[in-house]
């Protein structure tokens, strides 16, 4: 049964109807290769060791540290170690290998004089500068152990953790599946961006592409996009045909109680189950949401300033779930103090565009929810109570990276 709009949500009673809703996807096992940027399903564990023996931290001589301590200054270089070699037996103790970073240390040696602290002459190596603290080798698993658990389920393999995921030499490792996501963007006075022009009225739609790029910025698999008029027959054709191969469907436009808002009647016929539809905020108090053959539907404003304030405080934080990360890796709100005095708030909770201003939040001028330009200068949104009172410069307020 379709939820009345009298009573909109507010914003945490709607994230906590999403969040009930999104279970990760199931796992898949994937290359290592493949991996970047991806949602660990199961733990990393390291095959072998790391470094798999004692191997020189940096560039020098090894030596024996009794020698050292012994006072010993002078020594016989009696060859060279390079990284992949495999490690010299022992030496005598009068004797020093050239080393570089990362070879395998002489059975006997367990110490690295750099270069900068020694002089040659005659096959002889002399220290000649103070002795060093520390040893400068890396001990056998000094770095983790074989069988050692070096990254957790949920954790995105950026750059990073991939580093530590190829470390461990795993060749396939278990993922969540990416959710895949389609957009339909309906209204009869759009064109596709790149096309208006070439129309005597139209307009380009401005939101799908960045609707698509901010899916996958936050783990989604675009698959797709369809433009429609505002016809119920044209809408529920294209979201039947959306729901073979998608997981979630972002309906973008028809979302408020115009005559041609018809994104929820054309959905509703298919069976759709409303979970919840209206959210007391501004801008985006058309947002919906529900289910449909078991598919997520995210219905947003067609506006671009609101739909894209909508997608970032809904459907980021769906997609983190669903990918495995967890629906409040999204929503890290965090304080700022304000660049500038800010009116009284609306009787809606507010969300406002703004920029950094050195390690301020400077709100940015003339906002509405059909603005376009003001968002190329946004990187933050900033939350207001509703019905908060006037700010004065410096006051700290929540802001959410956008």
């Amino acid at each position: 049964m379709e939820i009345p709009c009298a009573a909109p949500n507010t914003l945490d009673e709607a994230h906590a109807i999403l969040r009930s809703q999104a279970e990760p996807l199931a796992s898949e096992k994937i290359p290592i290769g493949d991996a970047g940027f991806r949602v660990l399903a199961e733990a990393v564990r390291a095959r072998i060791d790391s470094p798999r023996e004692d191997v020189a931290a940096m560039d020098g001589f090894a030596v024996e540290d009794q020698a050292i301590q012994a006072s010993r200054r002078d020594f016989r270089l009696v060859g060279a170690g390079y990284p992949g070699d495999a490690a010299p037996p022992a030496l005598p103790p009068e004797t020093t290998v050239r080393i570089m970073t990362g070879a395998p240390m002489p059975q006997s040696k367990d110490r690295v004089i750099p270069f900068e602290l020694t002089g040659e002459r005659d096959g002889i190596i002399r220290i000649v500068g103070p002795v060093p603290t520390g040893l400068h080798v890396r001990l056998k698993g000094s770095g983790f152990h074989a069988g050692q658990i070096l990254l957790d389920p949920g954790t995105l393999l950026d750059p990073p953790r991939l580093l530590a995921a190829a470390a461990a030499d795993q060749p396939t490792i278990h993922v969540h599946k990416r959710p895949r996501l389609r957009v339909i963007t309906s209204g009869d006075e759009l064109a596709r961006a790149g096309t208006a022009a070439s129309t005597d009225r139209r307009i380009p739609d401005s939101l799908t592409l960045p609707l698509q790029l901010l899916a996958e910025q936050w783990g989604a698999d675009p698959v797709g996009a369809a433009l429609v008029l505002d016809d119920v027959e044209a809408i529920r054709t294209a979201v039947a045909l959306a729901c073979l191969d998608a997981d979630i469907l972002v309906i973008a436009g028809g979302a408020s109680h115009g005559d041609r808002d018809l994104s929820r009647p054309a959905l509703k016929m298919l069976g759709l189950e409303l979970k919840f539809a209206g959210v007391a905020m501004k801008p985006g108090k058309p947002v919906w949401y529900g289910r449909l053959y078991g598919k997520h539907v995210l219905g947003l404003p067609g506006n671009p300033s609101a739909a894209m304030t909508v997608a970032r405080l809904f459907l980021a934080p769906l997609l983190c779930a669903l990918s495995g990360r967890g629906f409040d890796t999204a929503l890290a709100w965090r304080e700022l103090p304000l660049a500038a005095p800010v009116a009284d708030a609306d009787a809606r909770e507010m969300f406002l565009y703004a920029r950094r201003a050195g390690n301020h939040a400077d709100i940015i001028p003339r906002q509405s929810a059909s603005a376009q330009l003001p968002l190329a200068s946004a990187d933050m949104l900033v939350r207001r109570p509703a019905g908060g009172a006037a700010l004065s410069a410096n006051s700290l307020v929540p802001v959410l990276d956008f």
